[in-house]
């Protein structure tokens, strides 16, 4: 006979007991998969608590109830025994009675345990009346665990025992309440994979278009756009940033395509004109004054030279090459390159101690372009100012030429880009200093603008001061 658990009390027992919790696994797969497995193991996890919080408070209200009965049926019979008609053979809804006289004998049971020996030796302790216990192997009862309520019946000839016993509750209380929560439980796992599924499909549908779309865009075909999803979440704004990137995109290859047009044409006319004048020196040698043509052939080689050396240092800008960062003083820098000897007059209005943190070979490449394109449009001069203005250095470059247009001023900062004949790359320009100018100053955290003069074109460089 096995014993698990045996708490006497003055009237009641109360019996608890355990339950195993089920492993789980969870496998990898696509974001849809990866989603609805997630979800659904989530809601799996949670019916099994859910469940089990349930069938803990079924099992504890049935074990209650359960051992309510037990001890009601054990009180009939000492009722019985205390009136004097406890019959041989008693009737009870319990699954066994079995009484016992002050000798062990025992005289009475319920039709279930009758002509059986004594179900126990468990009897209460002299200062306790009855209690409750569970106990396993019962006769008529092997391989099953009983709620047993023991009561001591104080009789003249001695204590009588009386034991009532009763099925222990299951830990799923009932098959139906184990069907109901593993029905219901399944029914909650299967609504949310399928409603899981279905909703992150629809999600990802317009990711599937903006993917179709993206692949279906080439190079030579960057006017098309991802279609816009019309709900306001982060598809939506996944696809506005898409559509952004390919203006941009767009833009920046019809530009990169607009400056390989007009960088090959500004490259073959020094090739051209090289061309034609050693053919024309080759057909006709004798007539050939060769010190003028070699001159010629060699102002062609110096344009050739001097659009290639631009369009490397634009490169390099664009790649975004670092410079050095070290303290330059623009007072002297505008000082040191306007020291050789120019066409037209330099005048400098010069405040000291504006310095700023950059590469002063770029910065003195920056002045020099500006300097050289003032002084092939200036009529008479070219004035250059530095000052700080506003916690900023501020170094203007101004001309008393014919100016530049409103409606111009950004347009003179393209690539290669041609102007009325006054102010055309052809006086001298590669068409490459004022965009390799701007470049610099963006680099340098600035800015390089054409602002409103009463005569000429007045360039103004804006650049953070150095810290000190």
């Amino acid at each position: 006979m096995i014993t698990r658990r045996w708490t006497y009390i003055p009237g009641l027992l109360g019996v608890r007991d355990r339950q195993d919790d089920p492993d789980e696994g969870l496998t990898k797969g696509s974001v849809r998969g990866r989603l609805t497995l997630i979800a659904t193991v989530t809601m799996a996890a949670l019916c099994l608590v859910v469940n089990a919080f349930v069938l803990l408070a079924v099992r504890a209200t049935a074990e209650e109830y359960r051992s309510h009965e037990v001890m009601s049926a054990a009180l009939r019979v000492v009722h019985l025994i205390k009136r004097g008609t406890l019959p041989e053979t008693v009737p009870t809804e319990v699954d066994g009675v079995q009484v016992l006289d002050s000798a062990g004998r025992v005289v009475s049971a319920s039709p279930s345990l009758s002509g059986r020996p004594r179900v126990t030796d468990i009897i209460p302790s002299f200062d306790n009346s009855g209690g409750t216990g569970v106990v396993c192997d019962i006769g008529g009862f092997a391989g099953d665990c009983m709620l047993v309520a023991t009561f001591r019946v104080y009789q003249t000839d001695g204590d009588w025992i009386v034991y009532a016993l009763g099925h222990e509750v299951p830990w799923y209380v009932h098959p139906a309440v184990l069907v109901f929560v593993i029905t219901v439980s399944v029914a909650l796992v299967s609504i949310t994979w399928y409603g899981t599924s279905r909703t992150v499909a629809s999600a990802l549908a317009p990711v599937d278009a903006i993917r179709a779309k993206l692949a279906a865009i080439t190079e030579s075909d960057l006017g098309q756009r991802v279609p816009v999803p019309p709900t306001n979440d982060e598809i939506h704004a996944l696809a506005l940033t898409a559509n952004q990137t390919l203006d941009r995109l767009e833009g920046v290859v019809e530009q990169q395509r607009r400056f390989a047009s007009d960088a090959s044409h500004d490259l073959r006319s020094p090739i051209t004109a090289m061309r034609a004048q050693i053919e024309e020196a080759m057909l006709y040698p004798d007539e050939v004054h060769w010190p003028q043509t070699a001159d010629a052939i060699l102002s062609s080689l110096d344009r050739l030279q001097a659009i290639v050396t631009d369009l490397l240092a634009l490169a390099r800008l664009d790649a975004g090459a670092a410079g050095a960062q070290e303290p330059v003083d623009l007072g002297e820098l505008v000082i040191a390159e306007t020291a050789r000897p120019r066409g037209k007059t330099v005048v400098t209005t010069l405040e000291s101690g504006v310095e700023v943190t950059g590469d002063r070979l770029r910065l003195a490449r920056l002045l020099t372009n500006l300097l050289d394109n003032a002084e092939r449009h200036a009529e008479t001069s070219v004035a250059v100012t530095v000052v700080e203005q506003d916690g900023r250095a501020r170094l203007e470059v101004h001309d008393d030429g014919a100016g530049i247009e409103p409606h111009q001023r950004e347009v003179v900062f393209r690539r290669f880009t041609r102007l009325d004949a006054s102010r055309s790359r052809d006086a001298g320009g590669t068409g490459l200093g004022l965009p390799i100018a701007r470049e610099i100053a963006n680099s340098h955290r600035g800015s390089l603008t054409i602002e409103d003069s009463d005569r000429g074109a007045r360039f103004v460089l804006d650049l953070p001061l150095r810290e000190r």
